[in-house]
């Protein structure tokens, strides 16, 4: 799979633009802040609807435009498709498949598979449990794009079922009741949908777990501490049951449920399921004494691991038959020189890999590609 043409009318800093790829390496070079990031960005968006430096798609429409647009040529297998997203801030998104409208955004996922190495990835290891979550479910949405819907259902349930918690804090406050009558039926659905994306992510991790050890051995080099990764479940804190399918997590939820439902309504928040979950980073020069990669790994260790975990999901979707398009948006100017020559020979074989840098001194030469030069509102190809 790779990118053929990517153009894009009203989206970030540019009117409009078009660039031609091929396969191989391109890199795209240019000083900071001049728009590089929001090439990748816009491919990063067609892959998973959503984007890596901002959580709402208006900051995406250029100031002024009513809307955005983004067009993306895919090759796969020699057969091109046409992805296009029209971004409306405010309402809902347009998208077509090969010029034909899709019944809905989220059927343009799968159409182009992406793997996006980005500063922000250091966030992965030293940030909030939410940024760790998002990597699971991208990946795992990737892989299957079916759990694309199971999420969208799961959040609107965690939605729904928090706005009638907190009718009940008001109604407290106040000193009325509160109709809590619809409350099991809300519970029956985030135990049905939970349970889903919660099986999904437990395979996930296990199957990423041997890639992520790989891909922090490649990144790190030889004589670096063990890389590995648990899920943590706030269902199975509370009810000691480390199930796996489907049916047992669901019968699970629905008994952590019922053990928290007078906290609850107290709180006014679902606490618990997939949304409270947390992927636990670990590494270990003695194997018998693993240690948290956050508050603990150094700056290299930490870089490293992040690293290693955009590498994993990447072999991962390679070894199962999709070969995804690989970005590295300024990642190796925060890599020393050891670093970066690993992690090229790692990725070397890539079907497509797209770079971009401020200092092309900074790109290791076996993914000196394809140059583009980037300037305001401008892409060119030297």
């Amino acid at each position: 799979m790779h990118v053929h043409r990517l153009e894009l009318v009203d989206f970030r800093s540019y009117p409009r633009v078009e660039v031609d790829f091929e396969p191989g390496a391109s890199v795209l070079i240019g000083p900071n802040g001049i728009g590089k990031t929001n090439l990748v960005e816009a491919l990063g968006y067609v892959a998973t609807l959503a984007s890596h430096r901002v959580a709402t798609d208006a900051p995406l429409v250029r100031t002024g435009a009513a809307s955005g647009v983004i067009r993306c040529q895919v090759v796969h297998d020699e057969r091109q498709l046409l992805v296009e997203l029209e971004l409306v801030p405010g309402k809902a998104n347009r998208a077509r498949l090969g010029h034909s409208p899709a019944r809905r955004a989220r059927d343009v996922i799968g159409a182009l598979r992406l793997v996006m190495f980005a500063p922000e990835d250091i966030e992965l290891v030293r940030g909030e449990p939410a940024l760790r979550r998002r990597y699971l479910d991208e990946l795992l949405v990737a892989r299957q794009p079916r759990f694309a819907a199971v999420c969208g259902d799961y959040e609107r349930v965690v939605k729904q079922r928090n706005a009638l918690l907190r009718t009940a804090v008001l109604a407290k406050k106040s000193g009325a009741s509160a109709d809590l009558s619809t409350l099991e039926v809300w519970d029956a659905h985030l135990a049905r949908y939970g349970a889903e994306l919660l099986a999904g992510r437990l395979d996930l991790v296990a199957a990423l777990a041997d890639h992520v050890a790989d891909g922090y051995a490649a990144v790190a080099g030889n004589g670096s501490a063990g890389a590995g990764m648990t899920y943590r479940s706030t269902v199975e804190d509370l009810t000691g049951e480390p199930t796996s399918d489907a049916a047992g997590l669901e019968h699970a939820l629905s008994a952590a449920l019922a053990q928290v439902r007078d906290s609850e309504i107290e709180r006014g928040v679902t606490m618990v399921g997939p949304h409270r979950d947390d992927l636990l980073l670990m590494l270990a020069a003695d194997p018998s004494a693993p240690m948290p990669v956050k508050g603990y790994a150094s700056h290299g260790e930490s870089w490293s691991y992040a690293v290693a975990m955009r590498l994993a999901a990447y072999r991962l979707l390679r070894a199962e038959g999709v070969e995804p398009v690989l970005v590295l948006d300024d990642v190796f100017a925060e890599l020393d020189p050891g670093r970066r020559d690993r992690l090229a020979r790692s990725i070397s074989d890539a079907t497509q890999t797209l770079v971009t840098c401020a200092d092309e001194d900074d790109v290791p030469r076996a993914l000196r590609g394809v140059r583009y030069e980037v300037g305001e509102g401008e892409v060119k190809r030297v």
